[in-house]
């Protein structure tokens, strides 16, 4: 074959060869080293990777994000929802009541007797004014009552 060492035409290899020993010189690593980084960019497409631990977060910053994507924060507001329902209702009527939930502002309690509900009825806008003083005005606009 005309120009080549054993197969190879035109000295390409000749060429390829060249420009690893040009870098070499031009970094000043030893021949082993340019190579391997000749490989590593050639296999990752590109420079080098970058600082991981610039781009760490701790789990304390994405925990907030997934509590509220898997919907669990709500368990915690049940348990504010619940403590604060039994010192606006008072123990007795929160024996005989039980919140069922809170969804879009209306809060939902499930009554054991009709004449507690009642009760409850008459006594509506005033258990509603103290539950958003205690958990705010957004959080609950309207009190809905179940017998069950």
């Amino acid at each position: 074959m005309p120009g080549g060492y054993g197969g190879l035409s035109s000295g390409g290899h000749r060429r390829r060869r060249g420009r690893l020993r040009r870098g070499v010189r031009r970094r000043g690593l030893a021949r082993g080293d340019a190579i391997r980084a000749q490989v590593l960019r050639d296999f990752r497409g590109a420079g080098e990777p970058l600082d991981l631990d610039r781009n760490m977060s701790t789990p304390a910053d994405l925990l907030g994000g997934i509590l509220k994507n898997l919907r669990l924060t709500e368990g915690i507001e049940e348990s504010r929802l619940r403590s604060a329902w039994l010192e606006v209702a008072g123990e007795f009527v929160a024996r005989q009541t039980e919140p069922v939930s809170l969804y879009q502002g209306v809060l939902t309690l499930r009554v054991l007797q009709p004449s507690m509900r009642f009760h409850l009825e008459q006594t509506r806008t005033q258990l509603l004014r103290r539950l958003k003083e205690r958990l705010g005005s957004r959080k609950v606009r309207d009190v809905r009552l179940v017998v069950g």
